[in-house]
């Protein structure tokens, strides 16, 4: 089995030419013509080419040459998703420590009280309620270790240029583009991966995981707070415009909601993995539309499960 991609340091140059001075300059203090990018990506499919055209005004021939040379647009577009996917996983992740530490300061306070077990939505046995709170805990702590796991496909990256060879980099194709990673923060791939998108699923597959798992805490809780059960107890709930008595528990259904919702759209994933050939245009613009609202409903669900558990409480018997 081979090892995960690991992460390079970026390599000091004591000089650089003329050219990357340059560029280093022009994008310094570059400003887009956002209306202008916006009718390039309607015209092309893609933001790079209209982009490219605004950082080479003003470039000398050489310079504008060295820009974007021997890279292509999904390698620009690619890089920016792994670095904006990672930055999103680790704050997800830190979210997730704060849910277990509220689930174990719970654990602390209340898991030796004694609660229902419920099989086959029927009453079965007395259990602790710490049994109860491993169930909502464990799937989250092994949510971090698989980010872990997954992070040298999900985060690589996917640099080809033209047809995903790197010809156009020359014969230190591989170290130009490791170099490139360790600067980006990103793992080096050892091929393009413009095609090869499972690294990617990969990651849909991790949030829809953070989002079911806490889906089952808020399954669990909404069929615990009921009025004929009353095991739990929820302050703050929401009010019913018909009955007034109602305290309806609002963040557990939603909890449910965000998990079903990225149970939906991790198909639709699996369906981005078919490109054809060397790169697809469609099947790459799929991602763009649904990866994004998946780590959103991520970040909602963790969101939304810290504030529910600060208005839960075992009811008292």
């Amino acid at each position: 089995m081979k090892r995960p991609w690991r992460r390079q340091r970026p390599s000091s140059a004591s000089s650089r030419p003329p050219r990357l001075e340059a560029i280093r300059a022009r994008t310094a203090d570059f400003a887009p013509d956002l209306a202008a990018l916006s009718k390039g990506t309607a015209q092309d499919g893609v933001v790079v080419p209209s982009l490219l055209k605004q950082l080479r005004t003003g470039l000398d021939e050489a310079a504008a040459k060295a820009l974007h040379k021997g890279a292509t647009s999904q390698d620009v577009i690619d890089a920016s998703l792994a670095m904006r996917m990672q930055g999103v996983s680790l704050v997800l992740d830190r979210r997730l420590a704060a849910l277990t530490d509220a689930f174990a300061g719970w654990g602390l306070e209340s898991g030796e009280q004694r609660v229902m077990a419920h099989t086959r939505m029927q009453a079965a046995k007395e259990t602790r309620f710490s049994r109860k709170l491993a169930s909502w805990t464990d799937p989250l702590v092994r949510c971090r270790l698989r980010r872990e796991a997954i992070a040298p496909y999900a985060f690589a990256l996917r640099m080809g240029g033209a047809v995903g060879d790197r010809a156009g980099l020359g014969d230190g194709a591989d170290a130009i583009a490791n170099s490139l990673a360790a600067r980006l923060g990103l793992y080096p791939a050892p091929a393009a991966l413009h095609s090869e998108r499972d690294g990617l699923v990969e990651l849909a597959g991790w949030f829809s995981l953070i989002t079911g798992a806490l889906g089952k805490f808020g399954q669990d809780a909404a069929l615990s707070l009921q009025n004929e059960v009353g095991e739990l107890a929820l302050s703050g709930g929401g009010g019913s415009s018909a009955m007034p008595h109602k305290n309806n528990p609002v963040g557990a259904e939603l909890l449910v909601t965000l998990a079903r919702f990225n149970a939906t759209l991790v198909s639709g994933m699996h369906h981005a993995l078919v490109h054809e050939n060397e790169r697809s245009g469609a099947a790459w613009s799929l991602e763009w539309m649904i990866l994004p609202q998946m780590a959103m409903a991520a970040a909602a669900s963790t969101r939304t499960a810290e504030a529910l558990i600060g208005k839960l409480s075992l009811a008292k018997g």
